[in-house]
């Protein structure tokens, strides 16, 4: 399935966000674009139709971001950085 990169990109996207779903909407056209879950109201359209890697790098750059994991190894070869400057 084409869609398999983009629903996982979304689910992403559902995962990293806690008060708020969103959903993806593929066209006749294979195009996607993101949506809103409004609860009872119509879906608010969050951006336009996009082709598929477009539409993945925009799901993967939207609402909150998923801090990065740093080793004990990392801040000590930081602090090992700052002291040779």
């Amino acid at each position: 399935m084409r869609s398999t990169r983009a629903t996982a990109a979304v689910e992403r996207l559902n995962a990293r966000s806690t008060d708020v779903r969103y959903s993806m909407v593929r066209t006749a056209e294979e195009l996607f674009y993101l949506t809103q879950n409004a609860g009872f109201e119509a879906p608010i359209r969050l951006s336009e139709a996009l082709e598929l890697d477009d539409f993945v790098k925009f799901v993967n750059a939207y609402g909150p971001q998923k801090p990065k994991r740093i080793s004990k190894l990392d801040v000590a070869f930081e602090k090992q950085l700052q002291k040779k400057d």
